[in-house]
């Protein structure tokens, strides 16, 4: 008898550790969340930004359809109004927590300066995001604001915390900036994808109606895979021969050109790119975004051969990250610091080298001072930048979370 319930008992044991190895799998899996509804929206620049506008999100339905609704104008509902519809490019993705549903779309022929409203979703009733706007450049734009940041790289819920904070107070210092220029290391680890739905979760607000440009970091692209970075960003693909599409592009806004560089793989192919996108732009102010650093708290020795570039075709401003701290740089020209003063006929004063700290909750020890650095420190307090560009001027002012301008500086043509 003893045998008997003795094997009841172990049976029992079996049955429910079975049963509950199958919840664990289905909860990895994702099954019980599964849902057409959209989340990590985001919206950035892929054509001309007056005329056009990029979106992707994601869906725990891998099946799920994806699509588009955009009316002109500011509304609340799409009822009885003339909808423009865009079928979405949707595919399934593998995660850490089941396969999810990546979903792209794009809508051109845009007026310019005009403000949309839209929505995403499968296309059914109940399965809509909440109604976002954005507005597309305006015709004969002589001026432009814009937000700059690095390294969000967060790895738990407090960490991208600071970071929608850290975000939320740039735009309440400079609320009409246009688009953020995000300087990579967005996450700790590309493959986590709670931390992706915490960088987007924090700031959604912002990124379903203002472009974020992102930069590659290391810990965006690892070992040449950047999958997770790529599949969350419907990003140019103008950029460099044998470079993943979306790590290396370029886009104009106002008097700015934007050359976004990948310091993780592909070097010497995108310096060849980067010399004929330097060269076909006739916009005015020339901007270089990438991840580490050439002239930071520390040097990254691999890109010396883009400084040349950057010199040969006058790169006025390059933003940078990696090194979690603040540095910038005095106007240098050659691996050199161009006297004050010196402005010789047809050519600028030399290209200023920027860090803009962290955005997020890791924070490095200041590193040693070099000849390059104007202002160098550590302060360790989340920062952003706004960068205001005239047709003349470019203005960079740099602030703590709390609202404190730490640095400023100003440029001109």
């Amino acid at each position: 008898m003893k045998d008997y319930k003795f094997a009841i008992i172990l049976g029992i044991v079996v049955i429910v550790l079975i049963l509950v190895a199958i919840g664990m799998e289905w909860s990895k899996s994702g099954s019980s969340k599964k849902s057409p509804a959209p989340y990590d929206l985001v919206t950035t620049f892929k054509g001309d930004a007056g005329t056009s506008r990029a979106f992707t999100w994601y869906t725990s339905e891998s099946s799920a359809g994806g699509v588009l609704e955009l009316v002109k104008g500011q509304v609340s509902s799409f009822v009885e109004l003339d909808v423009l519809r865009v079928e979405a490019n949707s595919r399934a993705i593998k995660t850490d927590n089941g396969t999810r549903g990546v979903h792209k779309a794009e809508v051109t022929e845009l007026e310019p300066g005009t403000l949309y409203s839209y929505r995403v979703g499968s296309g059914l009733e109940g399965e809509w995001s909440s109604v976002a706007e954005f507005t597309t450049e305006e015709v004969g734009l002589d001026s432009v604001r814009f937000i700059n940041v690095a390294d969000s790289q967060g790895e738990s819920a407090d960490d991208f915390k600071l970071w929608g904070k850290t975000l939320s107070k740039a735009f309440q210092t400079f609320p009409e900036a246009k688009f953020i220029v995000h300087n990579g290391d967005l996450t700790e680890n590309p493959e986590d994808s709670a931390g992706w739905d915490q960088f987007f979760g924090n700031v959604q607000g912002l990124l379903s109606g203002i472009p974020l440009m992102p930069v590659t970091g290391n810990h965006d692209e690892i070992d040449d895979d950047a999958t997770d970075f790529t599949s969350h960003f419907n990003l140019p693909d103008n950029g460099a021969k044998g470079s993943i599409a979306g790590i290396s592009y370029s886009f104009d806004y106002g008097p700015v050109h934007v050359s976004v560089l990948n310091t993780e793989s592909n070097l010497k192919k995108q310096a060849e790119w980067l010399k004929q996108d330097l060269k076909s732009t006739n916009k005015e102010w020339k901007i270089v975004a990438m991840h580490r650093p050439a002239y930071g708290g520390n040097s990254y020795k691999k890109v010396e051969d883009w400084t040349d570039i950057f010199d040969a075709y006058k790169v006025d401003l390059v933003l940078q990250g990696h090194n979690h701290e603040y540095s910038r740089s005095y106007p240098l020209r050659a691996g050199k610091i161009v006297p004050e003063g010196e402005n010789p006929v047809g050519a600028k004063k030399g290209t200023v080298y920027v860090v803009t700290n962290a955005s997020g909750g890791k924070f490095n020890e200041k590193k040693v001072d070099q000849f390059y650095h104007a202002v160098h420190f550590q302060n360790y307090k989340q920062m952003f930048a706004g960068i205001s560009v005239t047709k003349d001027s470019l203005t960079y002012q740099a602030y703590d979370v709390d609202g404190k301008m730490l640095d400023e500086f100003v440029l001109t043509h």
